[in-house]
């Protein structure tokens, strides 16, 4: 497979996750390799209770917090589909959200350069 379509089957199999699971997904998927990273940036709107909830001081942080519980809930999951398309391990993750436009942004670790490994990749 090209860069391209790694970056492509990651994107989709990370969209069929989050709807799966969460009953919603994100708007549009975005995914890009560079050497050790998995970066994966989500679009999409703040949930209808995360919306309102912002509407209070407190609501930023709160919303921040439910993110950060629910990204270290599925990372194990988004790990394994990087895994089985990559065949490489997560060794770490991070991740962030915008509390105005709703948009996530996560960078997934892994063992080693996979962007090397990839035939004629520009990296």
């Amino acid at each position: 497979m090209t860069k391209g379509q790694i970056e492509d089957v990651i994107a989709k199999s990370v969209t069929k996750f989050y709807f799966k699971l969460l009953g919603v997904g994100p708007r549009e998927t975005r995914v890009y390799l560079l050497r050790d990273m998995i970066i994966i940036r989500l679009k999409g709107k703040l949930l209808p209770i995360e919306e309102h909830l912002l509407k209070s001081s407190q609501g930023v942080e709160l919303v921040k917090d439910i993110r950060k519980f629910l990204h270290e809930s599925t990372v194990k999951g988004v790990s394994e589909l990087i895994k089985s398309t990559t065949g490489h391990s997560v060794i770490s993750s991070h991740s962030d959200i915008s509390t105005k436009s709703g948009e996530i942004f996560q960078v997934y670790i892994l063992d080693k350069d996979y962007e090397s490994e990839i035939p004629n990749s520009s990296g």
